[in-house]
């Protein structure tokens, strides 16, 4: 019994810090996808890197703790910037002589922290749900700067693994994610089952569907027996 239980053990599938990783890309793509950007793809090569830094012209951090510990920059170049706030706010339905025209405004900075902190919310859902553990994460800081700025994690991590992957707008702009994280290995034990994620969208339809099969019997109901009362019956 006992040598069952460690092949079976030996069998498990394992993710590791790229599997974390592909989770956080699929977040950057579907965030930015809602958000009016849905040619965003990105490398299928990642990068091994010894430290993680703010760089020009656009950088954004995030810290995130609980379960694993890390850090997630996003470093936009001017031009990815305001391609990606300027679709965004366009697909919201904001006039275009209402945007503004320069990445160091305030406003291009508060529209990208916010898409920033949407992907990282969407990413420790995606963890709590595949890997069943929990993380929690900062306010996300963005800032536009002219030169590199090193960032690390304020706790100490247990072999800190860094990772950067390249993305391309539709316009063939670039920008860059950058996480780093402990050295982790999550192994499954046994099987589960992954129900899908909750759409908020898809809960409301669902509620009105049931709203209106509960209402059209009803309706049938009264039309029967009106029928009924011209026949006499």
């Amino acid at each position: 019994m006992t040598v069952n239980k460690l092949a079976t053990a030996k069998r498990s599938r394992s993710i590791t810090t790229e599997e974390v990783l592909l989770i956080l890309c699929h977040s950057v793509t579907e965030v930015l996808g809602n958000a009016g950007n849905d040619k965003v793809d990105y490398s299928p090569m990642v990068q091994k890197i010894n430290k993680t830094c703010l760089r020009p012209d656009i950088g954004c951090f995030v810290l995130f703790d609980g379960g694993f510990s890390g850090l997630v920059i996003i470093n936009f170049t001017a031009e990815s910037a305001m391609e990606i706030y300027r679709k965004y706010l366009l697909s919201m339905g904001m006039p275009e002589n209402e945007l503004a025209q320069l990445h160091t405004s305030d406003e291009v900075g508060n529209v990208m922290g916010e898409i920033m902190n949407q992907i990282v919310g969407d990413f420790t859902n995606k963890v709590r749900h595949q890997l069943r553990t929990s993380i929690t994460q900062s306010q996300p800081k963005m800032m536009a700067m002219n030169k590199q700025v090193q960032i690390s994690v304020n706790t100490t991590l247990d072999q800190p693994q860094s990772r950067r992957v390249t993305f391309t707008t539709e316009k063939n702009n670039i920008f860059y994610l950058e996480l780093s994280m402990d050295k982790t290995e999550f192994i499954k034990l046994h099987d589960f089952d992954e129900a899908e994620l909750e759409n908020p969208d898809d809960i409301l339809a669902e509620n009105k569907q049931q709203k209106d099969e509960s209402v059209s019997p009803a309706h049938g109901n009264n039309d029967f027996d009106d029928l009924m009362n011209d026949l006499g019956i």
